[in-house]
């Protein structure tokens, strides 16, 4: 049983980790903007006392971040893994039209707040004996695979938590903490669309397999849910 923390769980991949993390008896620490809202996550919480509390948590905001980190230490004493799952996305992007709140928003919520929020909770993960930072990213965000313009201000913001990662893994490897980030793929989500082909059963169950295998020697990787590499 793992001690396991995941942001963005309100929908889409999120909810589906905490779907699929309770199914194998973790305990799982939710995060969410509004969890009154959340009917899912209240529903599962009902349905696995003690294994589920779901916080509050805007990335955006500094003090949100504290307080749910505080209330995270008030429920365990140490965090096994951090899923950084919340993003965002700005759909219908186009040249000479694109807002710098766009670019903003998105850039805090894709790259500053995993950040961060890694950051935080880094106490707790310390405490870990073998602790996991697993950064949502997207292969959108791999400059190698860039055949067009569109949804700039998605990929650039993936591109920099690809950076946060690395930057990430050459301070908190030699804490025992291995970061490292992957591609969930093209996932039939709000975000993705009903033309995707990838279940989020499917990408979640790949992800974890790779979370689960991720050793210290992954630590700065970038990989696909089934475990492939992808060019930066």
């Amino acid at each position: 049983m793992k001690r396991i923390l995941v942001t963005g769980t309100n929908r889409g991949l999120g909810l589906e980790f905490v779907r699929q993390l309770l199914a194998r008896g973790d305990r799982v620490i939710a995060c969410c903007r509004h969890p009154g809202k959340a009917l899912a996550l209240t529903e599962l919480a009902a349905a696995h006392p003690g294994h589920l509390h779901v916080l509050p948590l805007d990335l955006a905001s500094e003090r949100s971040i504290a307080e749910a980190v505080r209330e995270t230490a008030a429920l365990t004493a140490a965090l096994d893994v951090l899923i950084n799952n919340a993003g965002m996305l700005v759909s219908n992007e186009r040249f000479g039209a694109i807002a710098h709140k766009s670019l903003v928003d998105s850039f805090t919520a894709n790259a500053a707040g995993p950040l961060l929020l890694a950051q935080a909770l880094c106490p707790l993960l310390e405490k870990s004996a073998h602790a996991k930072v697993m950064n949502i990213s997207s292969r959108l965000g791999s400059q190698s695979f860039v055949t067009g313009f569109g949804t700039p201000s998605y990929a650039m913001s993936k591109a920099a938590l690809n950076m946060a990662t690395r930057q990430l893994a050459a301070v908190l490897t030699p804490r025992g903490i291995t970061v490292f980030c992957v591609s969930p793929g093209w996932v039939s989500t709000d975000m993705g669309g009903a033309n995707a082909p990838v279940t989020p059963q499917d990408s979640v169950a790949g992800l974890l397999t790779v979370l689960d295998a991720a050793t210290t020697h992954d630590a700065g990787r970038f990989v696909d849910y089934k475990g492939a590499e992808i060019g930066w």
